[in-house]
């Protein structure tokens, strides 16, 4: 899963590791021919013993030459006086050492400048938007990492480390979406009712089943409704996993309308007590405005307590006019993405749920009814850099 996409993320990661770890090296071959305040220190010390070494000379031979240094006095004096001035001021060597590991450390910083991030960002960006990342949502991540690496301390050993959670933070920041408890909504409405919609071929009518077998499961009781009354073969289809998962169908005949349809299932759960009604809808496209009209229809007159988009995540970047197709017509209120199991890419994800901002219910991952599973965003992320 997402395995062309996670390949690309970890190349950044390398990428910028060895950048970092050359830095390291340019500072290693620099740092021992530079001169720090110890160094300069133990100088001093050198000096002031061989000033100290010659005026014990000058002293030792003072009676013998007296007449002839009679002249270089002044001289001896100010040298001495000179010698017991920097003895005096001579600073703790403790100051010299909290000096010297400030030097240091401002040298050996591995500090990343804007050229040395660009390249290798600018080509993350290509990579995720051949992974079918929308464009904005691919310049916002080589933002997000710009911001985190450019100028920042990274510790030796940790450059992968500092790499990979720049990429983490950046990818949570679009996946962490709100999230809907649809348990919690059953104890605030008798019966909860959950429209699907979506294109044609996005698995909509199979994850409304895998949706129906996961409440089943749960203990909870529902209907479908088969207001899917344009695709030939949908009534039957909706009929064969009802059966499967033991669950009532109420359908019409093709071609009637859907709206009415979805009213008498509604209707049909409230007087037996039905905990979720669940209505399928024909699969669309914005060049079909009779099926566009159809969708507001079903909307308006049964007023759904959810509108489910199910989007296909192989579909590449049509997702993001899907989605934004879609919200525009109805405003959903949630989202299910199927087929993860065999997306390589998984760019698109991220861009569905950057650019709707919408709670993601959840990840379709097979044909059987327990391929489902709740979004967490963690799961994915963590699939993408792992």
């Amino acid at each position: 899963m997402f395995g062309f996409l996670k390949d690309k993320l970890k190349k950044v990661v390398k990428s910028i590791s060895e950048k970092i770890e050359k830095k390291e090296e340019i500072v290693e071959q620099v740092l021992p021919k530079v001169e720090t305040p110890i160094e300069k220190e133990e100088k001093i010390e050198e000096k002031v013993v061989e000033v100290g070494e010659e005026l014990k000379v000058l002293e030792e031979i003072k009676s013998e030459v007296l007449e002839e240094v009679k002249e270089t006095k002044p001289i001896m004096v100010e040298v001495k006086e000179k010698y017991k001035e920097e003895v005096k001021e001579k600073p703790k060597k403790g100051f010299f050492k909290k000096i010297a590991e400030k030097f240091v450390k401002k040298v050996v910083e591995k500090k990343l400048s804007v050229e040395d991030v660009e390249p290798i960002l600018e080509e993350l960006k290509s990579g995720l938007i051949e992974s079918d990342v929308a464009y904005d949502v691919a310049e916002k991540i080589k933002s997000d990492m710009m911001s985190s690496l450019v100028n920042s301390d990274i510790k030796r050993g940790k450059e992968k480390e500092v790499v990979v959670e720049a990429l983490r933070n950046s990818l949570l920041k679009i996946l962490t979406v709100s999230a809907i408890d649809l348990e919690e909504l059953a104890k605030q409405k008798k019966p909860l009712v959950l429209l699907f919609l979506g294109f044609n071929g996005s698995g909509k009518t199979t994850s409304l089943a895998k949706v129906g077998k996961f409440l089943v499961g749960k203990g909870y009781s529902c209907v479908f409704a088969a207001a899917d009354t344009f695709r030939a073969g949908s009534l039957e289809q909706l009929e064969e996993h009802a059966k499967k998962i033991g669950v009532k169908v109420i359908k019409h005949k093709y071609g009637a309308d859907p709206a009415a349809v979805a009213f008498d299932a509604i209707a049909h759960a409230k007087a037996n007590g039905i905990d979720f009604v669940l209505v399928d809808s024909a699969g669309r496209a914005h060049t079909n405005k009779n099926l566009i009209d159809q969708l507001k229809k079903i909307c308006k007159v049964n007023n759904p307590d959810m509108k489910i988009l199910v989007l296909d995540s192989l579909t590449g970047n049509d997702i993001i006019y899907q989605s934004k197709f879609f919200n525009d017509a109805v405003n959903i209120d949630a989202i299910i993405f199927t087929k993860i199991d065999v997306n390589e890419k998984g760019g698109n994800i991220l861009s569905a749920t950057h650019i709707l901002k919408k709670p993601i219910l959840f990840l379709s991952n097979g044909q059987d009814y327990d391929n489902l599973e709740k979004y967490d965003s963690q799961k994915i992320i963590n699939a993408l850099l792992g």
